[in-house]
């Protein structure tokens, strides 16, 4: 069995693949980031005004 070198295509897609799953995990975490940051001062406002 010869299995040889991976194509040109892994030495595109592979390192593709990596940077499309780095932005989607930076959106989404940045997005949950923010939203507990607000849900934090929501929070704290309602906590202040007892």
């Amino acid at each position: 069995m010869d299995i040889g070198l991976p194509s040109a295509a892994h030495f595109i897609y592979i390192p593709f693949a990596l940077l499309v799953g780095i932005v989607v995990g930076w959106v989404l975490g940045s997005r949950a980031a923010r939203d507990a940051y607000a849900a934090e001062l929501k929070r704290r406002e309602r906590k202040s005004q007892h």
